[in-house]
């Protein structure tokens, strides 16, 4: 929890500095790449977590990957190893794009489900959630079998649980309190 905190204040200095800079944009492209990138990299994301490994290797391990960074996210880069918290920076990066697309007046809704969306569905969930929230929306499909069906979708601090773990949970509950 007091990782996700920090990410929170890091992400909101991150993209003030952007905004008085006028590269709010680009530094969204950085932390976009730097999230998927970070994502899909366990050899990555365990180089980030290594207590072992320097901060100098780390940093240099990172500008290599990232060769075409704006001068911001290497200050955040700097800033998050001086305060030994480099192992949130995927966390910052998400946090920093979620706040990005809020400020654009555009919401990410994360839909977790067991299979992909596909585009029809996709599209039946946009419609809705224009509707619900009157803003544009964005989705993200996340997959997760421990779900077993249905689906789970967040956007903003709403969440609306219709899995089938969730409601076998409630069905467990309701025995066990009988």
């Amino acid at each position: 929890m007091a990782g996700s905190r920090a990410a929170i204040r890091y992400a909101k200095a991150v993209i003030a500095l952007a905004q008085e800079s006028n590269s709010a944009e680009v530094v969204n492209k950085d932390m976009t790449l730097i999230a998927k990138t970070i994502a899909n990299s366990k050899d990555l994301s365990d180089m980030l977590e290594s207590p072992v490994l320097k901060s100098s290797v780390k940093k240099a391990v990172l500008l290599e990957v990232f060769n075409y960074i704006t001068p911001a996210t290497v200050n955040l880069f700097d800033v998050l190893i001086e305060n030994k918290r480099i192992s949130i920076l995927e966390d910052v990066a998400n946090t920093y794009t979620i706040l990005f697309e809020q400020l654009s007046g555009t919401d990410i809704a994360t839909v977790t489900t067991v299979v992909p969306l596909t585009s029809d569905l996709e599209a039946k969930v946009l419609v809705k959630l224009k509707e619900l929230t009157g803003k544009t929306v964005e989705i993200k499909n996340v997959i997760d079998e421990n779900i077993i069906g249905g689906f789970v979708l967040r956007v903003g601090d709403l969440q609306y649980d219709a899995s089938v773990a969730n409601k076998l949970n409630k069905i467990k509950q309701e025995f066990s309190l009988n």
